[in-house]
């Protein structure tokens, strides 16, 4: 599937994109890039967990159970 908005095709039956839309998609995809670029540049955690980091408002939460800490 490609990534630029000029490259896609539209859908049959469905008007192209305007100008705005397509500047929009652009700078979702820019701001996609960004935020995957700074994830790959985060230091691993060593003997973690794995996913995203679990702590959320101050509770650590393992198998739907959480826990103050």
């Amino acid at each position: 599937m490609p990534t630029d908005p000029k490259e896609q095709t539209p859908a049959a039956g469905k008007p192209p994109l305007s100008p705005a839309a397509e500047r929009a998609l652009a700078e979702a995809a820019a701001r996609r890039a960004e935020h995957d670029r700074r994830q790959a540049e985060m230091a691993k955690e060593a003997n973690g967990r794995d996913g995203l980091e679990p702590t959320r408002y101050g509770d650590w939460e393992k198998d739907g159970l959480a826990s103050d800490f």
